[in-house]
């Protein structure tokens, strides 16, 4: 019996400034789906290559994320999809209870796995908690974010927590085009 393979998309980023490249591929399967990329960047003058895997359930909740900064840290967590996390020695994460969704601070593809999963209408908002990685020191922490749906392509990111926001927009396979000031997509 042949196992059926998961389609395959490859999606391009690069930071505002036109320093920054990733490259992304992203596989939906019936019961899964993984995204895998490298990205090459700079934050506040720290040059960085980072590899990551985010494996999410049907419903993309992300089940298990790794972080490996190439030449520095790695690090690897997974979830039960409803708000638990461990590290990769199986201890519970209290600090990060409640999140679905991870935010990984060197690529706009996180955006798109709260967007993927809250199926939001038009006018529709909501306030999700995700584990936010800072890259590349791989500092996480629970970061608190709010979702709008503006129109069929567009969405508007807040910060709970401080005054950022941007108005994000999508590609018809909700992967982001345009995050204004941080990314946007070359291919």
């Amino acid at each position: 019996m042949q196992k059926q393979r998961a389609a395959a998309s490859l999606a391009r980023w690069i930071n505002w400034q036109g320093e920054g490249l990733e490259h992304l591929v992203l596989r939906r399967a019936a019961n899964a789906v993984a995204a895998e990329s490298v990205v090459i960047g700079s934050a506040e003058g720290r040059a960085f290559a980072l590899r990551y895997r985010i494996d999410c359930d049907r419903s993309w909740c992300v089940r298990k994320v790794t972080l490996d900064v190439l030449g520095g840290d790695s690090i690897e967590l997974s979830s039960d999809g409803r708000g638990s996390w461990l590290d990769k020695s199986h201890r519970v994460l209290r600090k990060l209870a409640g999140a679905i969704d991870v935010d990984i601070s060197a690529t706009p593809f996180t955006n798109t796995l709260p967007i993927q999963r809250l199926k939001l209408r038009v006018g529709e908002s909501r306030e999700i908690a995700a584990v936010y990685f800072l890259v590349p020191q791989l500092k996480v922490s629970l970061d608190r974010q709010r979702y709008t749906r503006l129109d069929r392509r567009h969405y508007r990111y807040e910060s709970v927590d401080s005054d950022f926001r941007r108005d994000i927009e999508l590609d018809s396979g909700g992967l982001v085009t345009s995050y204004p000031g941080l990314f946007r997509r070359v291919s």
